[in-house]
């Protein structure tokens, strides 16, 4: 009752919000997150039922001591997160639109009540997404559509378990939970890059004792592996984004037509480099197989999600390993003003770097 009852009140402000799109949108954002709440089922009961299929049995229970890891060795804040199970029958439970100006690097923001503004908007159907994107395209903007295994909504509901997760190979359902729970620890209202990668540094480090724990340690280097493939395309996107927003500062200077045809031979020449980089790798990349197709929206998400990782392993490190000590340090560190926040980030990140 007592979500009910913060899903009415949140929706008793969505029609106090000016606005039919506005008004459109926050329904149905709370009747998508209604619905999957509702469609939940308590895990103990799916395990005690002796029909449940032994595939399903065994990553449920696998879940249900992954909670109580989380809670007692990663200082989570778990409570009622993940006691609930939804059968859904799409490989995502929400898609996110990204929309980013035909010349330049910085997305278009969405603000909301709250959760401050982010670098993306969720929709619980592709319709709608599709529908808001033909919107941006018409003006020129560069977008992309992205479909999102989990998300989080920040303690605020108990966020349930479903099919995005279960369908995922043990260790990567595991280290999702972990990231998950972590955006109930910290959240900055207009710091995308900071929120992610500190879940993402959770998420890493968490598996790591995990799977210790589990006796099965060098799983872990395969979580490293996909890391470190992430971080060399990070590396190429960065000395990608270095030229196109060069080409972009002079958009006062050169005619639209010359702007395209630069901006496309930088992306194709992009994408080249993507699938020279990938040619070996056991897996498909963060942009996917290579042949792709990329453009300002896809770059300027990955960036946002990526850059902060080893700054956040390298404060768990400082804080021997201590996650409650951790979160006390990140906390501190989200309260200063951007600037001196991004400094200190840098900072540690090259520390990182060294003593690897």
């Amino acid at each position: 009752m007592k979500q009910l009852s913060q899903i009415y009140l949140l929706l008793l402000l969505v029609t106090m919000l000016n606005g039919c799109s506005t008004i459109g949108y926050y329904s149905q954002a709370v009747s998508g997150h209604l619905s999957l709440m509702m469609a939940g089922e308590p895990v103990e009961k799916i395990l005690a039922n002796n029909e449940t299929p032994l595939e399903l049995r065994g990553k449920l229970s696998l879940t249900q001591q992954a909670r109580h890891f989380a809670a007692q060795r990663l200082a989570l804040p778990v409570g009622d997160a993940f006691s609930d199970y939804v059968e859904i029958n799409r490989p995502w439970v929400v898609v996110n639109l990204v929309a980013v100006p035909e010349f330049s690097l910085e997305p278009h923001r969405w603000c909301y009540p709250v959760l401050g503004c982010q670098a993306y908007r969720g929709y619980f159907t592709l319709e709608d997404a599709r529908a808001e994107e033909a919107q941006f395209r018409d003006r020129g903007f560069d977008t992309f559509i992205g479909g999102v295994t989990a998300y989080s909504t920040l303690g605020w509901f108990d966020d349930p378990l479903h099919t995005g997760f279960t369908r995922l190979a043990a260790d990567r359902m595991v280290a999702l939970m972990f990231h998950e729970l972590a955006h109930r620890v910290v959240y900055i209202a207009d710091d995308t890059a900071f929120n992610e990668s500190f879940a993402t540094a959770v998420e890493l480090e968490g598996l790591r004792l995990w799977l210790s724990e589990q006796g099965n340690p060098d799983q872990f280097r395969h979580a490293l592996d996909r890391l470190a493939r992430r971080n060399q395309t990070l590396a190429l996107v960065e000395d990608f984004s270095a030229r196109l927003e060069a080409l972009y500062a002079e958009q006062d200077r050169l005619p639209d037509d010359q702007l395209r045809n630069r901006k496309t031979a930088i992306f194709e020449d992009l994408a080249l480099a993507y699938q020279e980089l990938s040619a070996d790798w056991p897996e498909p990349g963060p942009f996917g197989p290579a042949p792709v197709s990329l453009n300002n929206a896809n770059v300027a998400l990955f960036r946002q999600y990526n850059q902060h990782v080893p700054a956040f392993r390298q404060m768990l490190r400082n804080a021997d390993y201590d996650f409650a000590s951790f979160y006390e340090a990140v906390e501190t560190l989200s309260e200063q003003p951007e600037p001196q926040r991004s400094e200190r980030l840098a900072a540690l990140s090259q520390r990182f770097e060294e003593h690897l």
